[in-house]
């Protein structure tokens, strides 16, 4: 089991590879660099063996799927993710793993909003994008999550060992966010500064395609974790629009005693039924839920007793 495990996911990524790689070294002299390549076309595997650090191929396309491979086979008291583009700073690794390692956090967020992204990232709507997600994020699940969809992250061993991997793209940052939230574990924001990319270094992200993935990701968890809320709110659009038809209805039934729309009427009393039918959903898989919540406390457990004997193996070697 490693001290700090630093994992970088890469694709494509030859200009800057081995400046990540060094530098992380520097700042982490105790730490094992991962390097994961995903289907790179350049030279990127090849720089980042030459650079020293422990070079594996993930064939399925996507970061999220890459993140699930990392997750499932490095064992470490601290991940610290971070991107193989060199934007940002080793000089922040210690504070983010500190984080983890002595103050105890699960997950310790390298903020970039709060220093220089807003200034250094040239990439259009990517600012308003990320400011949308992180209002729709800390208002649907309660956080106070600054940087919701930042790459530079450190995270426990309970985390990573607890955490699920659905996303198989970029989504899976904000999927790691929310999850923590609803977990409740333990984090904290750490600022750290932010630098574009490298002339000639080219983002994997699409602002449109993966921005709405996002966006779907977030009503999707919003669905699983808080289902009461979700469903609630479809039950009530449905309840408003069916008393929206049936109230001039009554009201017309009053004055006149006749009742001459009715297969308006239907519609509104089966509009109002199939609200009632999805609030009732609702309040099953809010049980269901919390139900999940108590045994994912005692799968936490195991996972804590499987890392104390990982210790306990390191320390007899």
């Amino acid at each position: 089991m490693d001290k700090i495990a630093v994992l970088i996911p890469c694709y494509n990524e030859e200009k800057s590879i081995q400046k990540v790689i060094t530098d992380f070294k520097r700042e982490l002299p105790e730490a094992v660099i991962y390097v994961y390549d995903n289907n790179s076309t350049d030279r990127t595997y090849d720089l980042a063996v030459a650079a020293g650090a422990v070079v594996r191929r993930e064939p399925k396309q996507g970061k999220g799927n890459v993140l699930r491979t990392m997750f499932r086979e490095v064992d470490a008291e601290c991940y610290l993710l971070v991107d193989g583009d060199d934007t940002y700073p080793s000089e922040s690794a210690r504070d983010l793993c500190d984080a983890v390692t002595e103050k105890k956090m699960d997950m310790a967020i390298g903020d970039r909003l709060s220093s220089t992204y807003f200034t250094e990232n040239k990439r259009p709507f990517h600012n308003s994008g990320n400011r949308l997600v992180r209002f729709l994020v800390n208002t649907l699940f309660r956080g106070d999550v600054v940087d919701i969809m930042t790459g530079y992250r450190a995270l426990s061993y309970n985390f990573v060992k607890s955490f699920p991997v659905l996303s198989e793209g970029f989504e899976i940052e904000t999927e790691m966010t929310i999850y923590a939230l609803d977990k409740n574990m333990r984090y904290c924001n750490i600022p750290v500064t932010y630098r574009d990319r490298q002339e000639g270094s080219v983002s994997k992200l699409n602002t449109v395609s993966d921005g709405t993935k996002v966006l779907i990701e977030i009503v999707r968890l919003f669905r699983d974790y808080k289902p009461i809320s979700f469903f609630g709110i479809v039950a009530a659009i449905l309840i408003i629009i069916a008393l929206c038809f049936i109230i001039p209805i009554i009201i017309e039934f009053r004055q006149t005693g006749i009742v001459e729309r009715f297969p308006t009427l239907f519609m509104a009393g089966f509009i109002g039924l199939a609200g009632l039918l999805v609030l009732g959903c609702g309040i099953i898989l809010e049980s269901m839920s919390e139900n999940a919540k108590r045994e994912f406390e005692n799968h936490l457990q195991m996972i804590e007793n499987r890392k104390k004997d990982l210790l306990n193996e390191r320390e007899q070697k």
